[in-house]
């Protein structure tokens, strides 16, 4: 298996020489050459399978060059009940448990790692990849990221004290729930650095792709990624979606639906690739809250990122992005792989704020009317939709959920079919969200043992202006 840029570098990578970093060398995203097939009879084998045995078969078809019984050690060591062990009242070794809501409509519980977001299920995976790497090579890793709440954490989480890596991660200061601000904060791991930057997550995402755009600097100081735009944590999330369609049913000749929360594009772009794989998806819904951009490219084929200032702050703050980075791998599949269209549509976004596909007078193609063969559909949901829906769930089927979940169902039911099975993806356990919990059903949101009192430990992190030099050199002067 190699790997190809979606701007059209020349060199072909394996996993392992892509693991450690994040955009190509042309400012592209990696994807494989071509998309590896799943048959009817592998499929059929699988759902005997745990989930960590699922996972080394599905990661063994992208990291051909990690020999199989060492991917195994790694996929054993890192989806266990230990590890994900916030399940509640569900079986902990099934790691993405499903509910049933009502027939035909599931929820997939994806939360129950150590930080209580389905961040964990790609996190725990990367940073024993990257340790593995590691030792391997005998080298070291500053990680450079952005998060608007939850890869934040999720990324210390799996990296603290690992062997040769140190965290250099950026949030939007004063923009993430209490709770999630706590999360990441009130780590004091000598290998964990917290910068609040002075803007919003947009600006923190365009502050890790210009450091990392810096290819002098990024081999200097040995940078690399944990945002979605790591190629391994996009097929770490392919490995739930086909735990959810095996769970949800019988045999390979049915369908099933997905509708996921959105922001950065990264979660619901390992859906299409398990659906490029061959996985019987039928629909994959976006569902975005009000920074709607992805919903507004899906309904118009219109593409436009908004500024800082056009971006809400929202109760649903993991998904207040306006510029999705994973888009361009999906974009790459729909224009056909034309890797130099691709680079003049982004340089597009980079100079005019986005591109049109409509084939409307004036625009950059046609190729919207394609996106319904990649089973694409999209809707959108504000605050009220969100306060109503986690009523609802609450009421009618006995379970809390988060506010970007609440999204998702949201938005689910506006796209049901009652001949195929819906599954809604869990973004988080509604506990990082109390504030809006409260809100809407008058009670705090249950509290996973430990999690009790985690807003009233001291905080370590600094605040700093959204610029690029200054963050160069923080980073050059914690790092030896």
């Amino acid at each position: 298996m190699h790997y190809i840029s979606t701007r059209g570098i020349a060199a072909q990578h394996t996993f392992s020489t892509i693991l450690l970093g994040g955009l190509a060398e042309d400012g592209g995203l990696y994807l494989p050459a071509s998309y590896p097939q799943v048959t009817g009879v592998e499929l059929a084998a699988w759902r005997k399978m745990s989930y960590a045995d699922l996972a080394c078969a599905v990661l063994a078809k992208f990291a051909t060059d990690i020999p199989i019984d060492d991917l195994r050690a790694i996929t054993q060591k890192t989806y266990t009940a230990d590890v994900y062990c916030n399940a509640g009242d569900q079986d902990a070794n099934q790691i993405t448990p499903l509910k049933q809501l009502e027939p035909g409509l599931y929820l997939q519980a994806l939360s129950n790692g150590p930080t209580l977001a389905f961040k964990d299920m790609a996190m725990q995976l990367l940073g024993n990849l990257f340790e593995y790497t590691l030792d391997k090579q005998r080298a070291e890793l500053n990680i450079f990221g952005a998060t608007s709440g939850d890869t934040g954490s999720a990324a210390e989480y799996a990296m603290r004290g690992k062997r040769g890596i140190r965290v250099f991660m950026l949030s939007p200061h004063q923009k993430m729930s209490a709770f999630q601000t706590a999360q990441m904060f009130s780590l004091n791991d000598k290998n964990i650095f917290n910068i609040a930057v002075q803007g919003v997550f947009d600006d923190c995402q365009d502050m890790v792709k210009a450091v990392s755009n810096d290819l002098a600097f990024k081999s200097r100081y040995k940078i690399g990624t944990v945002n979605s735009i790591n190629w391994a944590r996009v097929v770490a999330q392919v490995v739930y979606y086909f735990r959810g369609y095996l769970s949800a049913t019988s045999d390979n000749s049915q369908r099933v639906s997905f509708t996921v929360p959105s922001g950065n594009f990264g979660n619901v772009c390992s859906g299409h690739i398990a659906r490029m794989m061959g996985l019987p998806i039928d629909k994959l819904v976006v569902a975005t809250n009000e920074n709607d951009v992805l919903d507004e490219f899906f309904k118009t084929g219109k593409y436009h990122v908004r500024k800082s200032d056009q971006t809400y702050h929202t109760s649903s703050p993991s998904m207040d992005i306006s510029k999705a980075s994973n888009f361009e791998r999906f974009v790459f599949d729909l224009i056909g792989r034309d890797s130099k269209r691709l680079a003049s549509l982004f340089a597009k976004v980079e100079k005019t704020g986005g591109f049109d596909l409509s084939g409307g007078p004036g625009s950059d193609g046609d190729e919207f009317k394609r996106v319904a063969e990649f089973g694409f559909l999209s809707g959108k949901s504000v605050h009220t939709d969100r306060l109503n829906t986690i009523r609802l769930v609450s009421e009618k089927y006995g379970v809390i959920i988060d506010t970007h979940t609440a999204d998702g169902i949201k938005v689910a039911e506006e796209h049901r079919d009652s001949q195929v099975p819906m599954i809604v993806l869990e973004t988080a356990l509604p506990a990082k969200f109390n504030e809006t919990i409260r809100e809407a059903l008058g009670h705090d949101a249950p509290r996973p043992v430990g999690f009790e009192l985690i807003e009233t430990l001291p905080q370590h992190f600094v605040v700093m202006s959204a610029n690029v030099e200054r963050m160069k050199s923080y980073i050059a002067s914690h790092t030896g």
